[in-house]
């Protein structure tokens, strides 16, 4: 597998660093990943309309998870070009898809909101991006991006979290890091968290707005099941970026007291088949215009 080149230097900003830091306990938890979003990432490949030898472009791909789907679905006569804002997770996804042998598996570290700015991101059958989108600050320019990227006819899939009171573990953590930090209440869907594009009716209007034809947008039942709440929180204290970032202004001891109550206040989705966490995704999708005939 070759690595493209990088993007410029702004690509490396604060957003990089944060998932640079939980890029080995991503990584490290891929066994659970797949167990919660299976499901999910089924629905958003056939969404996106997925066949053997397309060519598919992967944002904020993350460790590459998904991205060995992906490859599987298209064969080696296609191509998958994952891509990230974080140059140690992507790391790590190329050495993933060696490890699997997907040759036709390439990354490049690359801002979703500035797709265009990349080189070598264009005429793709097909961008998904999963659990990516609602951490862009500016998601319209992400979206725009993503359908330059496409050829005409070409489909978007994305999943990201729906609204807070679907996703109670999400809300539950993010409050009691920030007022355990001494930091103010944030509203649910402030641009680039993790529920900012849950509000209603936002996300097909994103969609519109950046030019997609035949948007849709729908909610899928995506429940988080470990063996125990412990399991949970050692998977969110090592690959939760955005609660990590709010703890680490913390002192470790401090921490690990946060964890604790957080600990108990989700052991309450504790059931006999092991711990449940509810979560509600929603799958978007839509299409780049046919061009019209001369």
């Amino acid at each position: 597998m070759l690595e493209s080149p990088a993007p410029p230097a702004h690509a490396w900003n604060q957003g990089a660093h944060a998932w640079d830091k939980a890029a080995e306990g991503w990584n490290s938890n891929v066994a659970l990943i797949r167990l919660w979003l299976a499901d999910a990432t089924t629905a958003m490949l056939d969404a996106a309309h997925i066949k053997e030898g397309a060519r598919v472009l992967d944002i904020a791909a993350g460790a590459g998870d998904q991205t060995l789907d992906i490859a599987r679905r298209v064969g080696p006569g296609g191509h998958v070009l994952a891509t990230d804002i974080s140059p140690r997770i992507i790391a790590l996804a190329q050495a993933n898809a060696l490890q699997a042998g997907m040759a036709h598996v390439t990354t490049q570290v690359a801002d979703a909101q500035t797709l265009h700015e990349s080189p070598g991101l264009a005429d793709f059958d097909a961008v998904v991006c999963r659990l990516g989108l609602m951490f862009c600050t500016r998601p319209l320019d992400a979206l725009t991006g993503a359908r330059k990227a496409l050829k005409p006819g070409g489909r978007l899939a994305a999943l990201v979290f729906s609204q807070p009171q679907h996703n109670p573990c999400l809300a539950i953590m993010m409050s009691t890091a920030l007022r355990a930090a001494g930091l103010a209440a944030k509203t649910p869907f402030e641009p680039g968290t993790l529920l900012s594009l849950g509000q209603p009716r936002l996300l097909a209007r994103l969609l519109l707005t950046a030019g997609f034809a035949d948007v849709c947008v729908t909610p899928l039942a995506a429940p988080f099941c470990a063996p125990t709440v412990r399991h949970y929180i050692d998977f969110v204290r090592t690959s939760g970026s955005p609660i990590m970032e709010i703890l680490a202004l913390l002192s470790p001891a401090a921490q690990d007291d946060v964890w604790h109550d957080i600990e108990k206040q989700l052991a309450a989705f504790t059931s006999p088949a092991g711990w449940i966490g509810p979560n509600e995704l929603l799958l978007c999708s839509g299409a780049s215009p046919q061009a019209h005939a001369a």
